[in-house]
């Protein structure tokens, strides 16, 4: 199979879990795996094909976003949402410049991966079982604090296998946001957080990328943008009626299945 077909297969993965608490980092380092796919700047292309999930929220949001933008100096619910999702981000901001080089050194195996799936799979129970009084019903208008405190528990996305997604909507939960507006909020906050990932590993693994590299991230990127917009509209109303236990079991299933592979070598 050739490396541009792989790269496109691993840009559906992309799009198809990155906006679902399963991590897509796991997904696509496992996929890989199994593909036996591996490029110059093979951790550069798992977080630059992302580039396409992040289009696909602008492309179905981008009403909203334009019109947040055009009336940002005059709408204080404009500008509350705006502040709301740069303080979200600067957690995560200020940890992956710090902790970037030996998250992906140390991290980056099917071993914590494993874990790191049934972990969040408990979690996501646990929290489905025991949801607090919802407090806010509105992604866009959620106060200051609050967004920094999801955006401080997004920072456990780092860890692949955690899931940003999953981490920064079971946060949402903890704090007393409404189901579909606890996805909502991930999905923006996903924009300048994963814009930003992409520019560092951009600056970061220049010098690695070959004109092949450029070819195969945007290929990559293309499918995740084709996926990501199925998967976003189709989201949201599947969590309203069954919510997020669905992905918690999936999540055990594969860490169990990941592990088992392990044992028997």
């Amino acid at each position: 199979m050739s490396d541009l077909l792989l790269a496109i297969l691993l840009g559906i993965v992309e799009g198809l879990t990155e906006f679902l608490p399963i991590s897509s980092t796991a997904h696509q380092i496992l996929a890989a795996d199994l593909l036996g796919f591996k490029v110059a700047g093979w951790d550069a292309f798992v977080v630059m094909i992302q580039l396409g999930a992040i289009l696909a929220v602008c492309v179905l949001y981008a009403a909203k976003l334009w019109r947040v933008l055009v009336t940002l100096p005059s709408d204080p619910a404009s500008r509350l949402f705006a502040a709301g999702i740069v303080v979200a981000v600067l957690p995560a901001v200020a940890l992956g410049v710090a902790f970037h080089k030996p998250i992906k050194t140390l991290l980056f195996a099917p071993l914590p991966i494993a874990i790191a799936l049934i972990a969040g799979g408990l979690v996501i129970i646990a929290v489905e079982r025991n949801l607090p009084r919802v407090k806010y019903a509105a992604a866009d208008a959620l106060p200051l604090s609050v967004c920094l405190r999801i955006g401080a528990i997004q920072c456990l996305a780092m860890v692949p296998g955690v899931s940003r997604s999953g981490a920064t909507i079971i946060g949402a939960l903890l704090l007393g946001v409404e189901r579909r507006a606890a996805a909502e909020f991930s999905f923006f906050l996903a924009i300048p957080t994963m814009a930003g990932a992409f520019a560092y590993d951009l600056y970061k693994n220049w010098s690695v990328f070959t004109p092949d590299s450029a070819v195969l991230i945007g290929a990559g990127s293309l499918a995740a943008f084709l996926s990501a917009l199925f998967v976003v509209r189709w989201s949201l109303d599947f969590i309203q009626r069954r919510g997020f236990t669905p992905f918690a079991w999936y999540r055990i299933a594969l860490g169990g299945a990941i592990l088992a592979v392990l044992a028997i070598g």
